[in-house]
């Protein structure tokens, strides 16, 4: 039997996050799992990575908790000395504190006009 045991599960009725800390050459790091859990026909409880529409809200909301639990996590083992790892950011937390590169566009190049209106100076405005 494997002692790996998740390091915390978050859950919203059958629904769960299971984070689990996992060991590299960098240091520790984690990786969460989504699942639904059920009952078959003898009561046996399994889990699934299957999900209906109307769960969808529900796991993004319990994933986005689980997120910020992972991001408490990681700060936690950098804190105690656990964690080897120089820098645990993700790659978009990387690229957010990195200034933005101008394009050398202007602003209105950026994005389409809206449907009915065309672009006058700097400012969209309707059609007359």
């Amino acid at each position: 039997m494997s002692d790996n045991k998740p390091e915390m599960t978050l859950r919203d009725g059958n629904l769960k996050a299971t984070i689990w800390k996992n060991e590299g050459d960098k240091g520790a790091y984690f990786t969460t799992t989504l699942a639904r859990t059920y009952t078959d026909e003898r009561g046996g409880f399994h889990d699934t990575n299957s999900f209906s529409g109307t769960d969808l809200l529900r796991l993004s909301e319990l994933a986005r908790k689980a997120y910020g639990a992972e991001k408490d996590l990681r700060a936690e083992f950098a804190r105690e000395g656990k964690s080897e790892r120089r820098d645990e950011r993700t790659p978009s937390e990387s690229r957010r504190d990195e200034p933005r590169q101008q394009s050398g566009r202007q602003p209105s190049q950026d994005r389409p006009q809206a449907r009915g209106q065309r672009q006058r100076g700097t400012r969209m405005e309707p059609r007359r």
